[in-house]
């Protein structure tokens, strides 16, 4: 018997991205590393990469962080 098992963390009830297998999963099935989330729907799980995509596009435009000035 294992004193240490990795588990994924996570609740039932949770969504997440998966980024290896490219799915919305429910609950802890992946590894942490390997996933987005979590999310309160499986709506927004299912957007997660084009939230990703926008939020780094707003990042991009923010003045705040233009080292170019």
């Amino acid at each position: 018997m294992a004193l240490f098992r990795k588990r994924p963390a996570g609740k039932p009830g949770e969504w997440y991205y998966c980024l290896e297998h490219r799915a919305v999963e429910e609950g802890p099935q992946c590894r942490a590393a390997d996933r987005m989330g979590p999310y309160a729907t499986r709506e927004e799980a299912a957007r997660a990469m084009e939230t990703a995509r926008e939020r780094d596009e707003a990042w991009r435009e923010d003045p705040r962080w233009r080292d170019d000035e």
